[in-house]
């Protein structure tokens, strides 16, 4: 009977104890950055943050937490909208080099041709062919600038995705579905001159699914960005 009602209280405790880890994640987290801090323990603070903050450090403070939010994971979404864009840019290649090709050849007219009429002829093609070069060229520059946006986006909420999961490789990482919780926490740390500066962090956690292999990828809270407030 008195082991039963031990393992009965010893559950209870670690019920507690995980309750306590998932509802307040923030303060073990912080707890142990700053210590990583303290202790200039950069291989920690790498694990911890993307992209760590290391302050000259006599004490720190959480300020306020904000709620908890959950959305889902926007990394299909992304990578969709780059395999678009590049499609969009990749067919404008032929349209931009033809208008290149017939602008070149109506300049090499007019260089080649000897009498003043021809040269007048072939200006006047240039002019035409020039303009329509600059349309399809215009059109090339903006889906380039598309493309190269939408590659930066997807690129860097993959970095942010595998931080989460603690993963280096993952090849289908931008197929897996699921939810990101999110937090902002505003901290005040306190140099050892007796300085205090406020930061807003972003934290976030990734709780994803292989859909085609029924595998869950459950990530660990993260500090994401460090943002000075004052």
């Amino acid at each position: 009977m008195r082991k039963k009602t031990l393992i009965v209280i010893g559950v209870f405790l670690a019920f507690l104890v995980i309750q306590g880890c998932t509802s307040a994640p923030e303060k073990t987290l912080l707890k142990q950055y700053f210590n990583a801090v303290t202790m200039n323990d950069n291989d920690t603070l790498s694990s911890i943050a993307l992209d760590p903050l290391q302050p000259e450090l006599g004490s720190w403070s959480i300020v306020s937490i904000g709620p908890e939010k959950v959305e889902p994971a926007s990394l299909p979404a992304l990578n969709k909208a780059e395999i678009e864009a590049k499609k969009i840019q990749d067919a404008q290649i032929g349209p931009t080099i033809d208008a290149d090709t017939a602008l070149k050849d109506a300049q090499y007219e007019k260089d080649t041709s000897r009498s003043a009429g021809g040269k007048a002829a072939a200006q006047r093609k240039i002019d035409e062919l020039q303009g329509k070069y600059d349309i399809e060229n215009g059109k090339m520059q903006e889906f380039k600038k598309a493309y190269t946006t939408a590659k930066a986006a997807a690129a860097a909420e993959e970095e942010i995705t595998m931080f989460s999961l603690a993963a280096r490789e993952l090849a289908n990482v931008r197929e897996l579905t699921g939810d990101v919780h999110s937090k902002e926490i505003v901290v005040a740390i306190t140099n050892r001159a007796g300085v205090k500066k406020d930061y807003k962090l972003l934290m976030r956690q990734y709780l994803l699914k292989d859909e085609a292999n029924n595998l869950p990828h459950r990530g660990q809270w993260k500090i994401i960005k460090f943002e000075p407030l004052s």
